[in-house]
């Protein structure tokens, strides 16, 4: 970690705890930062404002006080998941005090090499695998997987050296607030509609997806979705990166692209498509963000291919889990809307059994109208069963029936099924009718299968 003088003796507040504030509050104490903490969350149920006070640094919880500002701070910095309309925060624009995210604070102290990703969806999916492929065989360093993914970037920036890699997935909310931010490489796999509870325009959204490459220049790279033509423009705007267009649409000769055979980098066949071993076009996309980053790094195409025959996905999010009889189960519970679930749908050519269902929160089921040609039977439980299922009905699914819980569709989805087939939970709903959260859908969802798997197993024993 650089050892810098710029928060030195400065007054910062901290807003917001969790992982991220907790990390980089310990990050500005220990570059001597005269540093107040507020969190919302009662004290007696805050461990970590409980582990900042035994450090001795200042902390405020249960309120976000609107008086706060009268100690005239030099720096904000925000929590990812507070909005700007937050009182403390528009206090702090009143006054014209700057207010930055932790990873604006973990990347000017950085050693490391950074690579940022970014993206409306396929984030993480990208983010753990190129972390994995940048550490198969790796004789020097290390890569880490920080930022969105879950492990806050000023918690490994401490540690990490000039020998390894900070493998940073970045979502909007932290990259609205990053003035200096500049990534050796930085990654957008795609950029759709998202989030404008929080921004309240999509050009705000955008934007702040567009701070990953503002502060890049030609030493750097910048790899970009180019089937998407309205984020290709933007990126030849906006950007003073090189370069690196992927698509799976047409041959890029001067980035990373497929033919449905193979994955080329700048004309190289780097691997087979039947290495991949996650599912799906939309994945295919993600290997290719990948893949790009892997090349410009230096990592081998044997290293690279390795990787991507064992690399199955990230938990909930497009996961194979098995395939029984011909029959691949995909694990999807990240799926909580609609818009989440046509992607998922959209990244198969196989007939599609679809399990959905979920918590009722009156949401339409419009977005996945497109992508229900493939899908020959719509298996709904839960809250949202009924209206699924007459969704279904109504949009000339061939099959679409109703139940109660997660069990029983994995049972009816498999009779409706035939080899060849994807069965895939995609709920576009909610958990919280029936889970505490999605991973624990996700969780019974795979239990279910490896249940079914014994069955089938022991069914071709005897």
């Amino acid at each position: 970690m650089k050892r810098i003088d710029q928060f030195k003796d400065k007054k910062i507040l901290v807003l917001g705890l969790a992982k991220s504030g907790l990390n980089v509050a310990k990050l500005l104490h220990e570059l001597g930062a005269l540093l107040t903490v507020n969190d919302y969350k009662p004290f007696d149920e805050n461990p970590e404002a409980r582990e900042l006070l035994n450090l001795g640094i200042k902390v405020i919880t249960g309120e976000h006080p609107t008086d706060l500002l009268e100690e005239q701070f030099e720096l904000v910095v925000k929590n990812p998941g507070i909005p700007y309309s937050n009182p403390v925060v528009q206090a702090a624009l009143r006054r014209h005090i700057p207010i930055v995210t932790e990873v604006e604070v973990a990347s000017l102290v950085a050693e490391s090499r950074m690579i940022a990703i970014t993206g409306t969806n396929g984030k993480t999916t990208t983010t753990a695998l190129t972390t994995a492929i940048l550490n198969e065989n790796r004789t020097e360093g290390q890569a880490y997987a920080v930022g969105n993914i879950g492990v806050p970037i000023s918690q490994v920036v401490r540690e990490a050296g000039s020998v390894d890699d900070l493998v940073t997935e970045m979502s909007s909310f932290q990259l609205l607030a990053t003035p200096s931010l500049r990534p050796t490489i930085a990654a957008i796999t795609n950029l759709y509609s998202a989030h404008l509870d929080y921004h309240g325009s999509r050009e705000e959204y955008v934007g702040a997806k567009l701070n990953i490459t503002a502060n890049q220049t030609n030493d750097d790279y910048l790899i970009y979705n180019s089937d998407q033509d309205e984020l290709t423009q933007l990126i030849k705007e906006k950007s003073q990166a090189q370069l690196i267009p992927f698509s799976i649409e047409r041959a890029e000769v001067n980035g990373c692209y497929s033919d449905g055979q193979y994955i080329y980098f700048k004309e190289e066949v780097v691997a087979a498509v039947s290495d991949v071993a996650l599912s799906g076009r939309h994945n295919l996309q993600n290997v290719l963000v990948a893949v790009g980053i892997a090349k410009l790094s230096g990592v081998s195409n044997e290293a690279i291919q390795v990787v991507l025959r064992q690399f199955s996905g990230v938990a909930h999010r497009s996961q194979y889990v098995a395939t029984i009889d011909g029959r691949q189960f995909i694990n999807d519970s990240k799926a909580t809307n609609a818009l989440a679930t046509s992607k998922a749908l959209a990244g198969f050519d196989q007939p599609i059994i679809l399990l959905a269902g979920g918590l009722d929160r009156g949401e339409s089921f419009d977005d996945l109208i497109p992508y229900l040609k493939q899908v020959k039977a719509v298996i709904s439980f839960g809250e949202t069963g009924e209206r699924l299922q007459s969704f279904a009905k109504e949009q000339g699914v061939p099959s679409a029936k109703k139940v109660d819980t997660l069990t029983q569709a994995v049972d009816v989805g498999y009779a409706e099924s035939a080899p060849g087939d994807v069965i895939l939970l995609s709920p576009a709903c909610a958990s919280w009718d029936q889970y505490p959260n999605f991973e624990k859908r996700g969780d019974e969802f795979i239990e279910l299968v490896t249940n079914l798997q014994r069955k089938d197993d022991n069914d071709e024993q005897a």
